[in-house]
């Protein structure tokens, strides 16, 4: 099924001030979005801790980092960050549960002070991870809420942060992905006649640096037509893995990480290169199988004006561009990393 109508054609991604229910009824309250995306969550929650999960903005000419910030520290104004285009993460997920996300999103409805026809057919994206079987249980536990709510709900599956330990992400792997799309499609083929109401299903992918992984990505989409992919649209893409950038010092590393190296995932202006090639890459790909021409692709990677909108949509492919970590808009004191959607696509 395609995604459903998003306008204004502007909303947040899954990000840190997506977590609470007062960041989502901020996000939800404000005209200028058209959605909203919950921070990634698990069933069981995240096991967050201040003291290793965190983040920096940092200068992509100088590398000169600000001060290392955790996912519950206020926001700073964005002149702080005029500068800072690039950020670095060691974060993981929401300490927030999946279930606590799905009452959150029905009272943020209902609370909302938006006109009664917006407030009840503005959507959510609904970020999660986990294992296989967890995840089929997510897809349930979010269609079963679609059945009362009228907001259209989408289930986004992260699977490629690189910040867990001995935990690849798993779009890395063309067996792991499979393992999750084939799940998926069976699910998608038992419910084909229940009547219930439908809940978009994409997937968020790593950055892929050569072939063979973008390869893998559509072998693992052909792979699972059982009739036919569950996958409605791509998010491409997460943050770069294995990367440093060190302090003001220069000596040691400018955030920390569970491992005490602070390497963690690039974002921002320095990642806007990889991640154009992998929106242009993925969605050419698709465009060469029929079975796949259904699949939209949701741009992310320093994104941060006009120009790099501009950039992401150049050969109109089936894309919708997101503003990721470069950009950073004050809404009511608080900063969102933001997704453009070209609105000729919902006119």
């Amino acid at each position: 099924m395609p995604l459903p109508s998003i306008y204004p054609p502007l909303i947040n991604s899954s990000n840190p001030w997506a977590t609470t229910l007062e960041d989502i009824q901020t996000l939800f309250d404000c005209p200028h979005t058209g959605a909203v995306t919950t921070r990634t969550s698990l069933l069981a929650g995240f096991e967050h801790d201040d003291h290793i999960h965190q983040y920096t903005f940092f200068d992509a000419q100088s590398i000169a980092a600000k001060a290392p910030e955790t996912s519950h520290a206020s926001p700073q104004v964005a002149e702080d960050h005029e500068n800072a285009t690039g950020s670095l993460n060691t974060l993981g997920y929401s300490p927030v549960l999946l279930e606590t996300y799905l009452a959150m999103i029905a009272r943020v409805a209902a609370d909302s002070k938006l006109p009664g026809t917006v407030k009840s057919t503005k959507p959510f994206i609904i970020s999660i991870t986990g294992g296989a079987d967890a995840v089929l249980v997510c897809y349930r536990l979010i269609r079963s809420t679609q059945q009362t709510m009228s907001n259209p709900l989408c289930m986004e599956i992260n699977l490629s942060c690189p910040n867990i330990p001995s935990k690849p992400p798993p779009a890395y792997s063309e067996a792991s992905l499979t393992e999750y799309l084939s799940v998926l499609a069976e699910e998608r083929a038992r419910e084909a006649n229940d009547g219930g109401m439908k809940v978009a299903i994409g997937i968020k992918t790593p950055p892929y640096t050569y072939h063979d992984q973008f390869r893998s990505l559509i072998s693992a989409l052909l792979a699972s037509q059982k009739p036919r992919c569950p996958v409605d649209f791509i998010t491409a893409t997460n943050t770069l893995g294995s990367c440093l950038i060190l302090d003001s010092t220069g000596s040691a590393p400018a955030i920390n990480s569970a491992s005490g190296a602070g390497i963690g995932g690039l974002a921002g202006t320095p990642l806007h290169p990889l991640a154009l090639g992998n929106v242009r890459t993925i969605s050419e790909m698709l465009d060469e199988h029929t079975a796949l021409h259904g699949i939209d692709v949701i741009g992310i990677g320093g994104v941060s004006d006009g120009a790099g909108f501009h950039r992401m949509n150049l050969w109109q492919w089936q894309t919708l561009s997101h503003l990721h970590s470069s950009l950073k808009i004050n809404v009511d004191e608080q900063h969102l990393w933001l997704v453009f959607l070209p609105s000729a696509k919902f006119a």
